[in-house]
């Protein structure tokens, strides 16, 4: 007889954000004249842009035609696209970084989810407490984190990293020695970021133990603040000990076309061991690549006007992020987050839980967030609102939650 993962059975629930769909879908269907506004899950609102547009339907001709039309994407992605993000990602911050350390993928959830494939399962992993799920159900999936411990909400083979008001909601060194690091700065979900300084300490820290940072930048685009850093490799010694993902989601709106890609540098070695090498060989080997006429709309984000649309999306939703961080802490709320990031990470109020008050937005206010508890022991009492909404939507669902 067959036999499964059983890795997969140690999983703790259903997907946060599958459970809030069930949630939010058995209200819809027995309040249908209710309207919800939606501020859970982080998915984008606004149409791509014009040069994005204009990118996908110059490159959906070309594939009508014999000879403009392209088959397979090359394994690393189109020449391009690296060359573009080489040019306006790193360099424009003084970071020089190869073409052939940068893979085209599909998404930040996808690599975040992949990278494991090259790490041995003996590997202790280290995260944020709370964190973004992906990266400990990966790893639960791959058998790294031990069993699920019901009483404290923790796997027994992971070490957690807590993040709270006390500490900013920015990890500390941990007392135990990993062997990988996530981090994400801008953070999902509490939106905190560190300084440049405090993420050199992070580098310096993993080239001491040989530990390798996972770093997950997806939100660098909302970064406003001088002294944090747009890319781990702005901090010396970085190359060798970090592996930077990085998306096209929610800077250019990509969530429904899909386009990320993750930078290994030549320089990450385990002993003699080159990691690109690895990862190289996985991508090649598991990955057909993104779609031509998607890595062609990616190309168009770094044009001149590109940049410009990005930065006005970028820009709106942040507007409504001031709208949501402003409005609940003149009603008494205590948030963080929505500086630096679309997020705003706020205390639930008369000591209920993360997920009474799910229940309670939905039911009484008709908004739609996320349980703080779903991103580990940490987040208990905590809750996730995302800026992504259209602003009429935001402004009303400030109203309803105040009122």
């Amino acid at each position: 007889m067959f036999k499964v993962n059983d890795n997969y059975l140690k999983l703790a629930g259903s997907y946060l954000f599958s459970t809030i769909g069930k949630k939010v879908a058995a209200y819809s269907a027995a309040n249908p004249d209710k309207k919800l506004i939606r501020l859970g899950i982080g998915d984008v609102t606004l149409p791509l842009t014009d040069s994005v547009i204009t990118a996908l339907h110059k490159s959906v001709d070309e594939m009508a035609k014999k000879e403009t039309f392209m088959g397979y994407t090359p394994d690393l992605g189109y020449e391009f696209l690296r060359s573009a993000i080489a040019r306006e990602d790193f360099k424009t911050r003084g970071v020089d970084i190869a073409i052939d350390e940068i893979f085209i993928s599909d998404g930040a959830k996808s690599d975040s989810g992949n990278i494991g494939d090259i790490f041995s399962v003996d590997n202790r992993v280290a995260v944020c407490d709370p964190v973004y799920t992906v990266y400990v159900d990966t790893n639960v999936m791959a058998g790294r984190t031990g069993n699920y411990n019901e009483k404290t909400g923790k796997y027994d083979n992971v070490i957690y990293m807590p993040c709270t008001k006390e500490n900013n909601f920015a990890p500390e060194i941990p007392k135990e020695t990993p062997d990988i690091i996530y981090l994400c700065f801008p953070n999902n979900p509490t939106g905190a970021t560190i300084t440049k300084d405090e993420l050199q300490k992070w580098v310096d820290y993993a080239n001491s133990v040989k530990a390798v940072i996972i770093y997950d930048a997806a939100y660098e685009a909302y970064i406003s603040e001088d002294n944090v850093a747009h890319t781990i490799y702005e901090c010396d010694g970085a190359k060798t000990c970090a592996i930077e993902i990085r998306s096209f989601s929610k800077n250019a709106g990509f969530t429904g076309t899909r386009l990320g890609y993750t930078v290994v540098p030549k320089e990450l070695k385990s002993g003699d061991v080159s990691v690109n090498a690895l990862w190289a060989r996985r991508h090649g080997t598991k990955f057909n690549g993104a779609p031509y006429i998607i890595q062609r709309a990616g190309e168009a984000i770094y044009t001149e006007e590109g940049k410009k649309e990005v930065r006005s999306l970028v820009d709106y939703y942040m507007k409504n992020a001031k709208v949501i961080k402003e409005g609940l802490t003149k009603a008494g709320y205590s948030c963080s987050g929505g500086v630096n990031s679309p997020y705003i990470w706020l205390e639930t109020p008369n000591n209920m839980t993360s997920w009474e008050f799910f229940d309670y937005l939905l039911e009484e206010k008709n908004v739609v967030g996320t349980p703080g508890s779903g991103f580990g022991p940490c987040g208990e009492g905590y809750f996730r609102l995302t800026s992504f909404g259209s602003y009429e939507n935001t402004v009303e669902a400030v109203e309803r939650i105040v009122k």
